[in-house]
């Protein structure tokens, strides 16, 4: 018998929206997806559980239907749809398409007619139906042959046939439609008889058969809710009219049409890389068929047969000498599981803590050895392990499948290797028992079977890179800087741990002066980190104007307490007085608490060494930027007294003499006039003019002389805003000025830098058109977004479309910089070396008697980092601390 599956496509899809929290299913591009993955995630569990050989999934349209024509109430009174779930039914739509499932809507009908139509043909064709839906209209379509998959918390669906129905409502299916009509459907705005509940009209369906017989008896019906009834006819007519469904809409002649098509892998991959969906990806690549003859995006698939060789690395190596070598290597139970395989896909693997000596020789030797190709999967992850494990060097590393699906898919959040196989090779590794992953000789082989795709899978990636016109560069230069992180991550940065625990102590006394203040202003104390306590002290006892609303009250967001601060400053009564001194303090008190969290997280991550580690993200932001985690040493401002005295704290380490820092001058900025070729911007920075005062002098029109302070910071947030995407509404609010005077500024600026504005309208057409963004590198940045028919994410996409070539050439210039000075060094036999990169700041630890050959090496280095219509500018500093280096 076949198996005819019908979904309710915005029910279940709500259903996901609020069973999953959507700030947890946000893109990299501010695209919410909850609802995306819910529905999806619940639909493959349903094909799993029924098998249906039918599937047909019914939207709503937007609008009205004849129902609201009939009774203009029905379905009125609904909250506004959530601004997070606005464009995720066409996100699901698109799902749809790609898995090779049909959906369809009809115009002037709902969602429950189309699967009232389908279910009765279904059914009528002797097919098993299912109906997966929360809308409990569809009770009336259960019978022998149909059933409702009806949601339950904790994604759980309840099967539900006849004798289901009777035992949830107390009715037969048949019935239910007359029930509702009593009781009435809130979610329809349907009102019911006043009164009357669900026993009440169930026991009255039993004693008079249905509907009709209970209003031809209504006069007999005692006591008020017999009244109630009476009064209410009219309502319960309507309510039975409008709940009844339509069965005989013109669809479904052909159920064939519902038969899957079968996933369309490339469009899947293509569509969950811009959702940012990588478990799910897989989930539909494994438990779903491919579209026949989808395979024209892979490699012949691959054989992932291997066979572990029972010879020592020697021997092993003897036989495969001149392969190209595939690398993985794990953090195991005896130090490090290290697998190496073959052309023949013969692996040799082992833990390091169970190597011999002529063994372990062997393969340090040959993990030094630079003649020897080597492909990895996160080759600085592998350099960590086998550092810590062997004390080993690796060298030869030709290929990093991470990197290269980086470079390919920069949006995406993680490169699982199991994925990426399954994706470019068309196999995957294979059913394993849970216990095999725990047990030595399940490790062994799983740690081969990696080894032996990672080749493979970087030719596939390589492919793909040189068909984009990645000539290699690229790929070359990430190598480069993986090796380079690993360095600085080795190393770290000494700590002054007896100054970080003093600053602990001023931070700590902050934040009790701060809450003491705050106490006082409105006579008690209370948890200033509670934002249920807070709204009742704000809005309740000192009646300050409300804030934005949300879902639990007024928000307390640091954001909303500066402007409701800004609100009564001006005000002289005591409850504003009041108010604003709490304000202060509880700004305050937020302030220094962070302060203080930043200090005691530092102070957490001092290593035995007495030098911090941080870990730097390479394949993390779309632009090519680094980010630094674990702790984060890039959010250590300047630009603030705090971080000032936060970045005292990281000091040289005898027998290291000083720091010393190079930083980028105005690297963005130097970049946009060369890409636009504005002449104007490119004479200001070939003259050495302070550029934010020369563009505010050509912008107000007035010398450069007159140029007081506050024109321009005026400009320099402008002129960074602009290479950032920032809207007019943006700089209004940065600078707390109105929106027509931020676009006043914007007009004027482009007035006068004509080519800025083209060049910078220019990347928005050519990334609409060709899909992507490019850095003077090559770095592409893919925006599927811009063609979005959601104003929101489209506006988003555009602002993305701005900042990635500006941004991302910024990165590609750093990178090529830091990787040239850390070569330099090695080549002069230097002591001293690199400790952090901050975005546009290196940070060196300088050895005695080697500043001014360093300084040197790094000038050349960053300055000659490419060629552009401008020079670019490093600014140098140097002392006993990293706050006592700033220039």
């Amino acid at each position: 018998m076949n198996t005819l599956l019908l979904v309710d496509g915005h029910s279940i899809a709500f259903r996901a929206f609020y069973a999953l929290r959507a700030e947890s299913f946000r893109t990299a591009n501010g695209r919410y997806t909850n609802a995306v993955y819910g529905f999806t995630s619940t639909l493959l569990k349903i094909l799993a559980d029924h098998k249906p050989t039918h599937v047909a999934v019914a939207f709503d349209l937007p609008g009205g239907t004849f129902r609201t024509r009939r009774y203009p109430e029905y379905k009125g009174g609904r909250a506004k749809t959530p601004e997070e779930f606005i464009g995720q039914i066409e996100l699901i739509q698109e799902t749809l398409d790609v898995l090779g499932i049909r959906w369809l809507t009809v115009n002037d009908f709902e969602a429950d007619d189309i699967i009232a139509t389908l279910a009765t043909k279904g059914r009528a064709a002797d097919m098993r139906v299912y109906i997966a839906s929360g809308d409990k209209d569809s009770f009336q379509l259960v019978g022998e042959q149909c059933s409702v998959l009806y949601p339950m918390p904790r994604s759980e669906m309840q099967e539900l046939d006849p004798v289901g129905i009777v035992r949830k409502t107390g009715v037969s299916p048949e019935q239910y439609s007359d029930l509702a009509a009593l009781v009435g459907e809130s979610a329809d705005n349907l009102p019911g008889v006043p009164g009357v509940g669900p026993k009440t009209a169930a026991k009255w369906i039993k004693e008079y058969g249905d509907l009709v017989g209970i209003l031809a008896h209504a006069d007999e019906i005692k006591g008020k809710a017999g009244e109630s009834l009476r009064s209410h006819i009219g309502q319960v007519q309507t309510n039975r009219e409008l709940n009844h469904l339509v069965t005989d809409l013109p669809i479904g002649e052909d159920l064939s049409e519902f038969l899957p098509r079968g996933v369309d892998r490339q469009a899947v991959h293509e569509l969950f890389d811009t959702l940012d969906f990588t478990g799910l990806r897989t989930r539909v690549l494994q438990e779903l068929p491919a579209r026949d003859g989808d395979d024209s995006h892979m490699s012949d698939s691959l054989d992932l047969a291997v066979e572990l060789s029972e010879r020592g690395f020697d021997a092993w190596l003897t036989a495969h000498r001149g392969d190209d070598y595939g690398v993985y290597v794990e953090s195991g139970t005896a130090g490090a599981l290290i697998a190496v395989a073959g052309h023949d896909n013969e692996v040799w693997c082992a833990e390091s803590e169970e190597l011999g000596e002529d063994d372990a020789q062997a393969l340090t030797y040959w993990l030094r050895d630079g003649d020897a190709d080597k492909t990895f999967h996160d080759s600085k992850r592998a350099r960590h392990i086998l550092a810590t494990a062997l004390n080993a060097e690796i060298c030869g590393v030709v290929a990093d499948t991470l990197l290269q699906a980086y470079l390919l898919y920069p949006d995406q959040r993680e490169y699982d290797l199991e994925d990426l196989v399954l994706r470019h090779l068309g196999s995957d590794f294979g059913e394993r028992a849970d216990s095999d992953l725990f047990s030595l000789e399940g490790a062994r082989r799983d740690g081969a079977i990696r080894a032996a795709a990672v080749r493979p899978l970087s030719d596939a990636l390589g492919n793909m890179l040189a068909q984009r016109g990645e000539d290699g560069d690229l790929k070359r230069l990430e190598l480069g800087v993986a090796e380079l992180l690993f360095r600085m991550e080795q190393t770290g940065i000494a700590v002054d741990e007896p100054y970080l625990e003093s600053l602990h102590i001023d931070f700590d006394a902050r934040v009790e002066t701060a809450a003491r203040v705050a106490y006082e202003a409105i006579g008690h104390e209370v948890n200033l980190s509670s934002p249920k306590q807070l709204q009742t002290v704000l809005f309740d006892e000192l009646r300050l104007p409300p804030t934005r609303k949300t879902k639990s009250g007024y928000t307390t967001n640091a954001d909303a307490l500066a402007e409701l601060a800004a609100k009564i400053a001006l005000r002289e009564d005591d409850q504003a007085v009041a108010g604003q001194t709490f304000l202060a303090a509880l700004l305050e008190h937020r302030d220094a608490i962070k302060l203080r969290q930043s200090v005691e997280g530092l102070q957490r991550s001092i290593a035995d060494d007495g030098r911090v580690h941080t870990t730097y993200q390479q394949a993390v932001a779309a632009t090519g930027r680094l980010s630094s985690t674990e702790p984060n040493l890039q959010n250590i401002h300047a630009r603030t007294e705090e971080g000032r005295q936060i970045r005292e704290a990281f000091i040289p380490e005898a027998p290291y003499v000083g720091l010393l820092t190079a930083d980028y001058s105005q690297i963005e900025m130097r970049l946009m006039a060369s890409l636009s070729g504005d002449s104007a911007l490119i004479d200001a920075f070939r003259q050495g003019a302070d550029l934010h005062t020369y563009v505010a002098s050509r912008v107000f029109g007035v010398p450069e002389s007159e140029i007081v302070a506050e024109q321009r910071s005026k400009i320099k947030a402008m002129s960074y805003g602009l290479a950032y995407g920032l809207s007019a509404f943006g700089l209004s609010r940065q600078l707390h000025i109105d929106v027509a005077e931020a676009q006043g500024l914007m007009d004027d600026y482009f007035s006068r830098f004509g080519k800025v504005r083209a060049y910078l309208d220019s990347l928005v057409e050519r990334a609409r058109r060709d899909g992507y963004t490019e850095t003077i590198l090559g770095r592409r940045r893919y925006l599927p977004e811009l063609s979005s028919t959601n104003r929101q994410v489209r506006e988003t996409a555009e602002r993305m479309a701005l900042n990635a070539p500006i941004q991302g050439s910024a990165a590609d210039v750093i990178k090529l910089a830091m990787v040239s000075v850390a070569r330099n060094l090695d080549r002069e036999r230097l002591t001293s070396r690199i400790l952090l990169q901050v975005h546009d700041e290196l940070v060196l630890e300088i050895a005695p008697g080697e500043r001014e050959c360093v300084q040197e090496i790094v000038r050349e280095a960053m300055e000659g980092a490419v060629a552009l219509d401008v020079p670019l500018s490093v600014g140098f500093g140097y002392g006993e601390n990293w706050r006592a280096a700033a220039h």
